[in-house]
């Protein structure tokens, strides 16, 4: 079946977020959007993730556990997972890899922790933007321990990619799937990275605002069902 996705989404977990990306608003705005199925990917966290599958159930949308990792060479990679446990579990594990830099709020912004009704539980301390301790190179081995997948994100855009942090994409790291943010930057990014030649693309919104949302184009992915295993089972190819 053919199935409308975004599987970057921030919210207010995520300081470069706004405070009114809520796991409701952003359930909401997803189904009112046609968006079947969506992952939420704060930076180096899933903390919001219990509340977002909360709301995606009230909503219609299926979820998906998520994070968007910040790796030792300052490459942005999604991380996805077949279930909730399977996310919270990951996320107990890269607490670990974050260095302990407080954040201030005044300076990258909010890091706001809700439950399923939208009300504020807390706030995360460590900045989550910072770089955790381990490379892009490790990530696919990794995830699959966890049933996961990893998808680097964003590779068009001139930071926090790996194309722009480190040259070149290298066959060795052995990634299914890359994000795109312009269908039209493969064409430029293809000469100097053949690995990209058998690769497979997803296009999310990255979303920070629901704005983001909202003004983002459908895109669809065949899956066998409805569901975050299947989606994974896709994604690893």
């Amino acid at each position: 079946m053919k199935l409308n996705y975004d599987l970057h989404i921030h919210s207010c977990l995520s300081p470069c977020a706004d405070d009114d990306m809520t796991a409701n608003n952003i359930a909401n705005m997803a189904s009112l959007c046609g968006i079947d199925i969506a992952a939420l990917t704060d930076h180096n966290s899933l903390k919001n993730c219990p509340a977002f599958f909360a709301a995606c159930a009230r909503a219609g949308v299926t979820p998906i556990a998520g994070t968007e990792l910040n790796t030792r060479e300052e490459v942005h990679v999604l991380c996805l997972f077949p279930s909730l446990d399977a996310g919270m579990a990951f996320d107990t594990y890269i607490e670990g890899l974050l260095p302990h830099f407080v954040n201030n709020p005044k300076i990258f912004g909010n890091q706001i922790i809700v439950d399923g009704n939208d009300a504020v539980v807390g706030t995360e301390q460590k900045l989550l933007y910072a770089a955790c301790d381990i490379g892009i190179d490790e990530l696919p081995a990794l995830l699959r321990a966890y049933g996961g997948v990893a998808v680097p994100s964003h590779i068009d855009r001139p930071s926090n990619s790996v194309i722009s942090n480190l040259g070149f994409v290298s066959p060795e790291y052995g990634f299914a799937y890359y994000e795109l943010q312009q269908e039209s930057s493969l064409a430029k990014l293809l000469p100097g990275n053949p690995a990209l030649a058998g690769a497979k693309f997803i296009y999310d919104s990255d979303a920070h605002s629901l704005a983001d949302l909202a003004s983002r184009d459908a895109r669809a992915i065949t899956l066998h069902e409805r569901s975050a295993p299947s989606l994974i089972a896709a994604l690893l190819g």
